[in-house]
C-alpha cells in the first residue's frame, strides 16, 4: 500500500494506484488524467478561483476561454505521451478543484518537478498534501525518479507548507526567476531525495 492515502490513476497506467483516503472530509478524493470532456469543468474552476490563482501563478492572463482550457488538456496529454511528465486533476465528488503533476522528467538524471494549484475553497484542508504524497511515492516507487522539486514564488507562504510538511529540504533561492505580470518574483527551490522519503 502506498502512503499517499488516495486513489490515484496514472495516465500510462490502467490499474492506477488505490489507496484508502484518511481525510473525513474528502473521502471521495481522486486523481485522475484530465480528458477532453473536462474542458467546462476546468475553465469553471479556473474562473471561480483567478483571482485567488493569479497571486502566485503567471499564466492566468493566457487562459481566458474554453479553447484555452482546451489546449491545456491536449497539452497535457501530449507531455504524458511524450513521456516527459503528466497532469493529474483533483477530483472530489467528481468536480475537478485542482491540478497536481509532474511538470517535466529529466531521464537521464532522474528528476523532475512537481507542479500544483487548488481552488480556495478547498485550500487549508490538506487536500494537496495528501494528492502530492501519491505522486511521490508514484515518482519514486514506479518511474525510479530520485529527486523531486518544488519551487515557488518567494512569499507563497501555502505553496512552501506543502513542500515543508512533506518533508523537502530547502536548498535556496532563485533571484528574480520569474516574471509575474508586472515584476520579478524569486523563487524558493526545495528538493526530495528518495533515500530520505518515507514510503
Amino acid at each position: 500500500m502506498f502512503s499517499g492515502q488516495i486513489a490515484f490513476e496514472p495516465f500510462r497506467h490502467e490499474q492506477g494506484l488505490r489507496c484508502q483516503l484518511f481525510c473525513p472530509a474528502a473521502t471521495d478524493l481522486h486523481l485522475r488524467p484530465l480528458n477532453r470532456n473536462d474542458t467546462e469543468a476546468l475553465f469553471a474552476v479556473i474562473t471561480a478561483n483567478r483571482d485567488c490563482l493569479k497571486q502566485w501563478l503567471p499564466w492566468l492572463e493566457t487562459h481566458r476561454t474554453l479553447a484555452d482550457s482546451q489546449n491545456f488538456i491536449q497539452f497535457s496529454r501530449d507531455r504524458a505521451e511524450a513521456n516527459n511528465g503528466f497532469i493529474s486533476a483533483i477530483c472530489s465528488s467528481h468536480s475537478i478543484i485542482g491540478i497536481v503533476g509532474l511538470n517535466y522528467i529529466n531521464w537521464e538524471n532522474r528528476l523532475s518537478g512537481l507542479g500544483y494549484w487548488l481552488a480556495e475553497t478547498h485550500q487549508g484542508k490538506g487536500i494537496m498534501t495528501i494528492a502530492c504524497k501519491a505522486l511521490i511515492d508514484y515518482s519514486f516507487i514506479t518511474l525510479k525518479l530520485n529527486r523531486l522539486e518544488i519551487r515557488c514564488a518567494d512569499q507563497n507562504h501555502r505553496s512552501a507548507a506543502v513542500a515543508q510538511r512533506l518533508g523537502f529540504t530547502y536548498e535556496g533561492r532563485l533571484r528574480e526567476v520569474e516574471w509575474l505580470y508586472n515584476r520579478f518574483v524569486d523563487h524558493k527551490v526545495y528538493a526530495l531525495l528518495r533515500r530520505d522519503w518515507q514510503f
